[in-house]
């Protein structure tokens, strides 16, 4: 607190100073002998001006430790360090109630995070309990290929992928408080990334009539395929989802003078301009999401950004309504790295 801050709290110290001025004057006017001499007066009111001065720097320095130890800093959290260092009564009496709020907020914290631990874990379980059946009724289906009709099959085949899609989706989300004990950086081909995921989704651009081509040359990266193979996964999968029948994928990778350059441009719907801004928002569905034949659940390109930004990507999109969407996902080069090389 800076001086002339702590003087305009002092109101009522000016107020009572100058009612005793006022008072001392009251007196010398009631006393018979001493006659009301205005110089006295203000020779007076300027030795006890003087005086009130004194005592405000005094308790202005007395009380500066204190209240440096309150002010709050951008760099630092009043809910991680005790306050110590009280003197007065007052001072204990703050000191005590600052302390056990803070004892209380980290209790409270120590439990929101336990509980958020035990609800990992248990998500974590039931994913990897979930693969085992679905793993089963994806042979199961295959068994039954030649007993049922194409078409059928089909639809089963799409809709056991979607739940993997789905239970992938959860898998990722969470685990994005854990991102730095599950990545491994290292040399990867976009191509090596790229191509299973299109794979994957084979059956989408059969069933939907999708043409799909890789265009520019393979580039290696510095990055983890495993998180990097589901960001793709979501655009490849956004894409089919939002492109009509006949329409074209083009998957684009492009050499820049500061790093690479992946781009997924689709010939879909498009994303409009007041909710371009928005679909990397948690939850958000947009008017594509709740008026188009296909449900979304607003986490892939969620998860997308957030895993993108762990990696130090910089995911970003461009639309037109009735023309198509085109997201690119940049690599940008490690100056350090690229010495070393």
């Amino acid at each position: 607190m800076s001086f002339w801050r702590f003087l305009k709290d002092q109101k009522l110290v000016a107020a009572g100073w100058l009612l005793f001025v006022l008072l001392t004057v009251f007196v010398i006017w009631l006393s018979p002998g001493l006659p009301l001499d205005w110089g006295t007066v203000g020779y007076l009111a300027l030795i006890e001006g003087v005086l009130l001065i004194v005592l405000l720097v005094y308790h202005y320095f007395s009380r500066r430790v204190w209240w440096q130890k309150l002010a709050l800093h951008k760099e630092q959290s009043a809910m991680q360090n005790y306050l110590t260092g009280a003197r007065r009564e007052d001072e204990q009496l703050q000191q005590e109630y600052i302390n056990q709020v803070i004892r209380e907020h980290q209790s409270m914290m120590q439990e929101i995070v336990a509980g958020q631990e035990e609800q990992k874990d248990y998500i974590d379980s039931w994913v990897h309990e979930i693969k085992v059946p679905l793993a089963a009724s994806q042979l199961l289906l295959r068994s039954l290929e030649f007993d049922i009709p194409d078409d059928k099959y089909m639809m089963l085949e799409n809709e056991l992928g979607k739940i993997d899609g789905y239970v992938e989706q959860v898998l990722y989300f969470s685990r994005l408080d854990n991102f730095s004990k599950d990545y491994l950086i290292k040399d990867t081909s976009l191509k090596e990334v790229l191509l299973p995921v299109l794979r994957s989704n084979a059956n989408y651009f059969i069933q939907r009539k999708i043409r799909y081509e890789v265009l520019g040359e393979d580039q290696s990266v510095l990055t983890d395929g495993k998180w990097l193979g589901f960001i793709l996964q979501q655009l490849v999968s956004n894409a089919i989802k939002y492109t009509p029948s006949e329409g074209t994928i083009t998957l684009t990778i492009e050499k820049k003078a500061k790093g690479v350059q992946l781009l997924v441009k689709d010939t879909g719907i498009g994303i409009p301009s007041e909710d371009l801004g928005r679909i990397f928002d948690k939850g958000f569905t947009g008017q594509n999401g709740r008026f188009s034949e296909t449900h979304a659940t607003g986490l892939g390109l969620y998860l997308a950004r957030n895993l993108a930004n762990q990696l130090g990507l910089e995911l970003t999109a461009k639309s037109v309504v009735g023309a198509g969407t085109t997201m690119s996902l940049y690599f940008p080069y490690l100056a350090f790295y690229q010495e070393q090389k």
